[in-house]
């Protein structure tokens, strides 16, 4: 079986790779080091700007983040996955729109917790990273997270807590602040229109847990995942399709869907999910709008896909996890059809997925490129990711890269 390009280093690795880079770059040591995961959205796409359902899962891959604290208001960043050389910036000089790139999303971070009156300063910052970018992994919120408990802990802010001997984070409360305010940073000063589920995934999950996060309200709760007890596995598929949230489709995506609420007179697709009637008044009203042609299936896959959600949770806490299967091909034909997110390389990937054998498969992540995930027997693994990378080879598309996902600790 191929192996993702950059596979998941152990903490000692990944820590010592960003000190390493810190101290060649600095000519001193860092205050600390700091990590956050990559995640792999098992289903709830494109619901959480929607104020809908999730259930994500932190992947073992993860951004580390070495930094020290400064005595002034400069902040100095380098990465190993940039070549470009140290960035250097004044706090007082940030505002959305002045810093560009990867950047964008470090400095934003701190911009953040300054506009909600957290007293942080200059730092420099050090940063390295096994997380696919690109893939549809969550990779820009692992950075916001790790960035995000780093500059908590320099600065003693008080939000980030620890995380327990189970795996939990000690400080949910604090944790979803943060969350926000990351999102935040990766809205204003990124410009990527996302919702809240990435970075809520990657400080708030619980290891060897799925996270069903209600975006409506930000509750979330730690749903036990262990596919192997039961002789499975979640198969994840880097289609190496390029993918981004800072582009127009995706603003598209979200813009038809607070247009709709607009149009029905609801504060979020949630309330339609949600309303006892079923979602068919809703689809109906659409229909006659000047644009229910977009309308109504962008909705129908959003009121879908949160009862997806729900009845994914169900089939894991029944024992039965194999049931889900039909959701998620079922997730991916909505996102496909529906919401016109998809692409040749990921309908492909989970095609041939499921042509070998896998119980389902779906996209991941917000679309456009990016990522597939099957569920599949645990001896099967080499098996159907032969034959994703084989079809993918018989479609001219890029060889893929394939991991297989368990659910990690949060950011810490």
């Amino acid at each position: 079986m191929s192996t993702v390009p950059t596979p998941a280093w152990r903490p000692a690795e990944g820590e010592r790779r960003a000190r390493d880079l810190f101290a060649s770059t600095f000519r001193t040591a860092p205050g600390g080091t700091w990590s956050a995961p990559g995640r792999v959205n098992l289903i709830g796409e494109h619901t959480d700007y929607n104020g809908g359902l999730a259930l994500p899962i932190a992947l073992p891959h993860r951004t580390y983040a070495a930094v020290a604290r400064r005595d002034d208001d400069v902040v100095r960043l380098v990465s190993a996955q940039e070549p470009s050389g140290v960035h250097q910036v004044r706090l007082a000089d940030v505002a959305p729109g002045t810093v560009t790139g990867w950047a964008a999303y470090v400095v934003g971070v701190a911009w953040a917790l300054r506009q909600a009156g957290h007293d942080v300063g200059g730092f420099d910052v050090a940063i390295d990273s096994c997380v696919p970018s690109g893939a549809g992994l969550s990779s820009s919120a692992a950075l916001e997270a790790s960035v995000g408990v780093a500059l908590d802990a320099s600065f003693r802010l008080g939000l980030a807590g620890g995380v327990d001997a189970t795996g939990a984070p000690t400080d949910d409360a604090g944790r979803a602040l943060l969350a926000d305010l990351c999102v935040r940073a990766e809205n204003e000063m990124a410009g990527a229109p996302t919702g809240g589920m990435d970075q809520a995934a990657s400080l708030r999950a619980r290891e060897g847990h799925a996270l069903l996060l209600d975006c409506r309200d930000g509750a979330v709760r730690h749903v036990p995942f262990d596919l192997a007890t039961h002789g499975l596995a979640l198969l994840v598929v880097d289609t190496r399709a390029p993918h981004s949230h800072v582009g127009g489709e995706y603003a598209q995506r979200r813009a038809a869907c607070e247009d709709a609420a607009r149009h029905l007179g609801v504060a979020s697709l949630r309330d339609v999910a949600d309303d006892a009637r079923g979602d068919a008044w809703a689809l109906e009203a659409l229909a006659a709008a000047p644009d229910g042609a977009v309308l109504v299936p962008r909705v129908r896959h959003v009121t879908s896909e949160i009862a997806r959600v729900a009845a994914f949770v169900d089939a894991l806490g029944s024992g039965e996890p194999a049931a889900v299967g039909p959701l998620m091909d079922a997730s991916h034909a909505s996102l496909r059809d529906d919401y016109e997110v998809s692409c040749r390389e990921l309908d492909v990937a989970v095609d041939a997925a499921r042509a070998a054998g896998a119980l389902g498969a779906r996209m991941t992540g917000g679309g456009f490129g990016g990522s597939a995930i099957a569920l599949v027997r645990a001896a099967d693994v080499a098996h159907v990711a032969d034959a994703v990378a084989a079809s993918s080879a018989a479609h001219g598309l890029a060889a893929p890269a394939f991991a297989v996902a368990v659910a990690g600790p949060p950011a810490a």
